[in-house]
């Protein structure tokens, strides 16, 4: 059976450029409102899951980290402070709307010293084997066209030794969580995208893309397809979210 040529844009099929150009269309109509966005979604949440993945990844003064699909900048920020001004923090996303946002939350940090940004795709990152000590993803893998392409990218540029975190939303664990949480997220999530954003639409594909990402186990497989060692994962909130984590030796 040949492979399937089309790949997942939340709960459609279609051409992975074509999926390429739609999600960075999302993520062009929501930039702006990205972060106001974050903590209207998750009651202010996100800033402890990422706060955790920040506790994993304990790197040392002088170190190296890369943060795909970075964002608005909160891991990078996070990660530039453990890395101090002797180390260095690249924040990468392929959408520029998101990286300036990205790159201006640096500056107001007074991060510039040890922070440079690059616009780069997850699956074809421009940087040389062996890189960095650690390589974040935060709510950035769901909306890559090629995952496996991807994991496999962030482990080559990895040192030996260096860890992988892959911090995404998941499937809930905990009994009756499902559907409270299925109803909050095709229900309530795209009319506040519309009342904040004015796009509804572009959280109606956030919500499905969730859906459609692999679940723990699943995600677990593919990191270990790449490559990537001693792999395990921590639920939070229930499941909704999940960090995984994988080595290179």
């Amino acid at each position: 059976m040949s492979p399937d040529p089309l790949t997942d844009f939340g709960f459609e099929r279609v051409a992975p450029a074509e999926k390429t150009r739609r999600v960075r269309g999302v993520f062009d109509s929501v930039a702006d409102r990205y972060d106001l966005m974050n903590d209207l979604m998750s009651g202010g949440a996100h800033r402890l899951w990422k706060r955790f993945t920040l506790s994993v990844a304990n790197l040392r003064r002088g170190q190296r980290a890369l943060d795909v699909a970075g964002g608005s900048g909160d891991l990078a920020v996070g990660l530039a402070r453990q890395v101090g001004a002797q180390g260095l923090v690249i924040l990468s996303d392929i959408n520029a709307a998101m990286l300036a946002r990205g790159r201006d939350r640096l500056i107001d940090a007074g991060l510039v010293r040890q922070v440079r940004c690059v616009q780069a795709d997850a699956a074809a990152l421009p940087f040389p084997d062996h890189s960095f000590d650690c390589v974040t993803i935060g709510f950035g893998l769901r909306n890559v066209t090629d995952k496996p392409a991807a994991l496999a990218c962030m482990r080559r540029v990895l040192r030996p030794g260096g860890q992988l975190l892959v911090l995404e939303f998941s499937h809930p664990v905990l009994p009756g969580l499902a559907p409270l949480y299925d109803a909050y997220s095709f229900h309530v999530l795209p009319r506040l995208g519309r009342v904040v954003t004015g796009d509804a639409d572009s959280y109606r594909y956030l919500a499905e893309s969730i859906r459609m990402h692999p679940d723990q186990a699943q995600l677990l497989e593919l990191m270990r397809a790449a490559g990537l060692e001693d792999c395990r994962y921590h639920n939070l909130s229930g499941g909704i979210v999940a960090l995984h984590r994988g080595y290179k030796y």
